[in-house]
């Protein structure tokens, strides 16, 4: 049984959900010790319970350790289960961080399978769902795997009552990606949403990102969607506002980089900080921002042939998800940089195959 210390690193629950799935991809049991133990609030909350719950249920898993506070885990998995899944986290929980866990095990399913989740959409310390629709899907199909996203209702902090559904189509083998540079801005898109909160909040978002992207020297063309509701028909349990922004470039690549609303924060300024978290992004000419640098390491691992990807920053999230996939997979991972600066991940991948 494989163990994975879940100090090393940042020590968080990117630990956990990496582990899991990749102990259900691979069907090999692990135990999880020491679990979040770099957070104020160490072992499991309840949003880590419903992610591993989730995974094991793709896998048809044992587990034990699953209770709120737990430390240590111990995931036993047994053979893979497509079909039609529902996981309710409850409460405002990021839908998109369970998400990165279940869709590394999807990937290989023997069937289309499709998740309804219930959560939340747009939270603090996790990436929105629409980064997750507009930057993770588009680049994973890059690699052969082939996700629909439905954003069904969203959900803020604190309220939660977000519902996705996604549908995903599994691989027989995913591609590698070899792509350090990302040529030619093509044009920039984006979607600016406001629920139980006046239409001009999503349109000032926008407003204000466009100018800003504009005043940084941006000249290639810029489309903003916007998304609010009449308040009479707004099916939303709470506020809340935020916008994601994402580039299309000649590499076919997409960078993105979003920013959240909250009480007391002008729109204006949403929008100025998500038009200047995507220019420092594209600022380093890499091929794949430093999010989507972190979420793709476990599946260039397990993809054929070798893959070399330039990310604009390497963040201790990708040094830690590199350390557990080596250590599950037993793959060697190479970086060319260091810790918050443009690097280059490479790693000759497996090739994994179910079929």
């Amino acid at each position: 049984m494989i163990v994975i210390d879940g100090s090393m690193g940042e020590g968080g629950g990117q630990i956990l959900r990496t582990s899991i799935a990749l102990s259900a991809l691979t069907l090999k049991p692990i135990k999880i010790i020491n679990i979040r133990a770099k957070r104020s609030n160490p072992g499991l909350r309840p949003q880590h319970l419903i992610a591993i719950k989730a995974v094991a249920s793709l896998c048809n898993a044992k587990v034990e350790g699953l209770n709120v506070g737990s430390r240590e885990v111990t995931f036993m998995p047994h053979e893979h289960v497509g079909g039609n899944f529902k996981f309710d986290i409850g409460t405002a929980g990021s839908i998109s961080l369970v998400l990165q866990a279940v869709l590394t095990v999807a990937a290989f399913l023997p069937e289309k399978s499709r998740f309804i989740i219930r959560g939340g959409t747009d939270v603090p310390w996790s990436p929105p769902i629409d980064y997750v629709k507009n930057v993770l899907i588009p680049t994973l199909k890059t690699l052969g795997f082939q996700v629909e996203l439905k954003v069904l209702r969203r959900g803020h902090y604190p309220r939660g009552g977000g519902i996705v559904e996604v549908t995903t189509i599994p691989v027989d083998v995913l591609r590698s990606i070899n792509v350090v540079s990302r040529g030619r801005i093509l044009e920039i898109k984006g979607l600016s949403h406001a629920v139980r909160l006046p239409r001009h909040v999503a349109e000032r978002q926008a407003k204000a990102a466009f100018e800003h992207l504009r005043r940084l020297g941006i000249k290639e063309s810029i489309h903003i969607d916007t998304e609010y509701y009449d308040p009479s028909r707004d099916p939303h349990l709470g506020p809340g506002s935020g916008i994601v922004l994402w580039a299309l470039t000649s590499e076919n690549t997409v960078i993105g980089a979003d920013a959240l609303g909250a009480r007391g924060k002008p729109a204006e300024v949403v929008g100025k900080e998500a038009a200047e978290k995507l220019f420092s992004e594209l600022s380093t000419n890499m091929a794949f921002d430093s999010h989507i640098g972190d979420m793709l390491i476990p599946y260039i691992a397990v993809a054929k042939g070798a893959s070399r990807i330039g990310v604009s920053k390497l963040t201790l999230h990708a040094i830690t998800n590199i350390l557990v996939t080596e250590k599950i997979l037993n793959v060697k991972f190479h970086i060319e940089g260091e810790k918050d600066k443009p690097s280059v991940i490479s790693v000759k991948g497996l090739g994994l195959s179910f079929s």
